[in-house]
């Protein structure tokens, strides 16, 4: 798989490079949070929504609506799965990362096929905002031995515990958690543990185009 930088023009389908906040504060919370051998997700960290300058980036990102800032930490090369929500996701790393991206209309009668999936590059220390057309998930690592620690901001509440009734709409079957709309590979733990086996093709592994 070709990886490309945020900078690629392509990436304007799926997202932007923020600039202009000082991020140092968050940067340097972020780097004490911990780094498993897999990955981890915690939805709000406190180390994080209380960094200097957490208050004035959240507002400015999130137009002054509740936010929260977790992070995913760790090792990963793998697709798995892929997840949307109903606003943008704002992402900032102390390594280097990349971002497996699709769009949301790629998806054809329900299914998305993972041969749509592009690979984008995230430097360290740059802020990018995914758009929520923009299907995404875990990010991948671009050093094995570094691995990764990414801030995730969303709006209050996003990724936390929800799982509704069974809705008229086909795509119900996908809402994973709160604001969550989860497309998992059928070779995915998540499948495994019920999510959506909406992906088709090839589950991507990038160990190999790194």
């Amino acid at each position: 798989m070709k990886i490309r930088s945020v900078t690629d023009p392509l990436f304007k389908s799926y997202g932007r490079v923020v600039d202009g906040y000082n991020v140092d504060g968050i940067m340097a919370a972020l780097a004490d949070t911990p780094l498993p051998e897999n990955t981890a997700y915690v939805p709000l960290e406190p180390a994080l929504q209380n960094a200097e300058g957490a208050e004035a980036l959240g507002e400015a990102l999130f137009g002054g609506m509740p936010f929260q800032f977790g992070y995913c930490n760790g090792h990963n090369t793998k697709l798995n799965c892929l997840e949307y929500h109903r606003d943008s996701e704002f992402n900032l790393g102390t390594e280097d990362f990349i971002l497996l991206l699709a769009k949301m209309d790629d998806i054809e009668d329900g299914k998305l096929d993972t041969a749509k999936v592009e690979a984008f590059r995230v430097p360290a220390g740059v802020l990018v905002e995914v758009y929520a057309t923009a299907l995404h998930y875990a990010p991948c690592h671009t050093d094995p031995a570094k691995g990764f620690h990414v801030l995730v901001a969303l709006p209050l509440n996003t990724n936390t515990d929800f799982r509704p009734a069974p809705g008229p709409n086909a795509k119900d079957a996908w809402l994973w958690a709160r604001n969550k709309w989860l497309l998992a590979h059928p070779e995915s733990s998540e499948a495994k543990a019920g999510a959506a086996a909406v992906l088709t093709g090839v589950n991507i592994d990038i160990a190999n185009d790194l």
